[in-house]
């Protein structure tokens, strides 16, 4: 297939498209779209680096969420936005990890990151809690950079922390997935050699209208996280690949562009970034 566009971070590996996940693929396909599917944990990357040696037009990225990371910190029950579920909590076995990446479909480490949205309430929790995650996420880093791999980095409410991580790995090349930062902490991100990633949550926080507006073409991926932040367009379906169209006609608006010019750039970034 030749393709158009490339939704740079779904999850059809997750169960919500456990019932009708091959005619989803077919509609992905016949737009010619591919699709980077992203791991979360263990079973997810597996089943990511499983669907892109069954399917053309599908790539894996394999890690270990922090969401997932086993914590005794706090217990999280997530909204339900984001699947309703209750993590069961995973120890990181990079040696599991590194034996999935073995597959040539697999092109970056992820996604991982740090995540202060659902935390515990008292100081001496909140800080095991951090640095257990920022353990992980530095473990995960040493792996892409062992295996000279892309990071798709998540980030809520611990921008800073994730900065003052990145910086001693300034040869590392990533995207920063779902990006709702302000403008200084997207300014860092770039002066990383970053790229960052839009999606259908630009339709909900209207301030990253001017983020996108100031954010350079040639560093932008645009991606659906599906099956989760479906484009308002859709009413309530569950998200699919082939709603992107959705974020890419919002970036051209703000960008005063054409829709071809953002598939054409956005699909060259990610070959570039993924090395596809």
């Amino acid at each position: 297939m030749k393709e158009k566009i490339i939704d740079s971070h779904s999850h059809l590996n997750f169960k919500a498209f456990d019932q009708d996940r091959e005619e989803v693929i077919q509609r992905t396909r016949d737009s010619g779209i591919v699709c980077i599917n992203v791991g979360t944990k263990f079973e997810t990357s597996k089943k990511a680096v499983q669907m892109a040696e069954q399917h053309e037009g599908m790539f894996a990225a394999i890690g270990l969420h922090p969401i997932h990371i086993k914590n005794d910190s706090v217990k999280l029950r997530m909204d339900e936005s984001e699947g309703g579920f209750t993590p069961s909590g995973e120890e990181l076995d990079e040696k599991l990890y590194e034996e999935l990446s073995k597959s040539k479909r697999v092109v970056a480490i992820g996604e991982i990151g740090l995540d202060y949205y659902y935390k515990p309430k008292t100081t001496a929790k909140l800080e095991s809690f951090k640095n257990l995650q920022k353990d992980i996420f530095i473990r995960q880093v040493a792996i892409a950079e062992k295996l000279h791999l892309p990071l798709i980095i998540h980030c809520r409410m611990a921008h800073k922390d994730l900065i003052d991580s990145m910086q001693e790995y300034k040869t590392i090349q990533a995207v920063v997935h779902c990006f709702t930062g302000n403008l200084e902490e997207m300014e860092q991100y770039l002066a990383l050699g970053y790229y960052i990633g839009f999606n259908g949550i630009i339709f909900k926080l209207n301030f990253l209208e001017d983020i996108i507006k100031k954010c350079p073409l040639d560093r932008i991926l645009v991606e659906t996280d599906c099956p989760y932040l479906t484009p308002p367009q859709e009413g309530g379906k569950r998200n699919e690949p082939i709603f992107i169209n959705h974020v890419i006609q919002k970036i051209a608006e703000l960008k005063n562009i054409s829709i071809e010019q953002v598939e054409n750039q956005t699909t060259q970034n990610a070959k570039n970034l993924f090395k596809i």
